[in-house]
């Protein structure tokens, strides 16, 4: 299932703690269905200082929360769009994109007003925005369903950039001139050029879908298998050595989604809690130290109501 924009909203809402912008379908996305959940819901409590509560038995004590946030720390915002699937946020504005109708929308981000931004995308996980000298931006969209790569601004019609992907879902920039996209289908990372040259660089992944790039380390979100949820390599082994091996950086997460470096530090991810969908979190550097972080070393940010992403 994809992560529905309420819960990408959600992600919004709890951006003022981290501080950061990040969070069915016509064709849908190969991914397995979660296990039923034997994991109980913390029943919601009065956020409370930090100074006020023992510190949490963590393996990063860097802003520690005192309690997971749960379904009623929430708001809903709600925009009319029929099918949302990827979303970002910039200026204060949503934009969606609608696989029911193959348009992106700009939202709102506090009224939830809707209008439409360009027709012809048709179907993206993730997007991108690039900020441009003149003010203006670009978004760059992986179009799963065409299996291309795509530059959206509203002055022109999208225009394909790279063609040939696998099931592109991911996207990251890794530099002025190139982007890093994960291949859902083709189960492989590649590098793709603003002229929309594509080479190889990762194969033997699972199912990847989010990917992040934090200090020179790439990490990747590994959809398809648990005991490979989250996978790290460094950004110059990637590039230099071909197909470099990743290392673990979290295990024993089910259908692991969203992946994002927060400006704090830390990996934000969303993936299955049982049915639920979860947005967890763990700090990268003590994870690498440690040869990877479990699914129990996990410090969960926020439990929904809201079906797995």
């Amino acid at each position: 299932r994809y992560l529905p924009l309420t819960l990408v909203v959600i992600v919004l809402c709890i951006s003022s703690f981290v501080q950061t912008q990040q969070a069915q379908a016509q064709t849908r996305t190969p991914i397995p269905s979660p296990l039923p959940s034997k994991t109980a819901v913390p029943t919601p409590a009065p956020i409370e200082t930090a100074e006020s509560v023992d510190e949490p038995d963590m393996l990063s004590n860097r802003d520690a929360l005192p309690r997971p946030f749960t379904q009623t720390d929430l708001q809903v915002l709600t925009g009319n769009v029929q099918r949302p699937n990827g979303v970002i946020w910039y200026n204060d504005q949503l934009y969606s994109v609608c696989n029911g109708d193959w348009t992106i929308y700009e939202l709102d981000s506090v009224t939830g007003s809707t209008r439409s931004y360009i027709y012809g995308v048709r179907n993206g996980h993730t997007l991108l925005v690039d900020e441009l000298d003149d003010g203006n931006f670009d978004l760059w969209v992986p179009d799963y369903d065409t299996n291309t790569l795509l530059r959206v601004n509203p002055a022109r019609a999208p225009q394909s950039v790279a063609t040939g992907l696998q099931g592109p879902w991911g996207i990251v920039m890794q530099d002025e001139e190139h982007f890093l996209i994960t291949n859902l289908t083709g189960n492989n990372l590649v590098r793709v050029s603003r002229e929309g040259e594509v080479d190889e660089v990762m194969s033997d992944l699972r199912s990847p879908t989010g990917i992040a790039l934090s200090d020179d380390v790439v990490f990747i979100a590994n959809n398809g298998s648990a005991r490979r949820s989250i996978e790290w390599v460094a950004l110059d082994d990637l590039l230099e050595n071909g197909n470099a091996e990743p290392s673990p950086l979290v295990t024993g997460l089910q259908n692991t989604t969203g992946l994002i470096a927060g400006p704090d530090g830390m990996i934000y991810f969303a993936y299955a809690l049982g049915t639920r969908g979860v947005i967890g979190r763990v700090d990268p550097v003590v994870c690498m130290e440690n040869g990877g972080c479990t699914n129990d070393q996990t410090e969960v940010v926020l439990y929904t109501e809201l079906a797995a992403p």
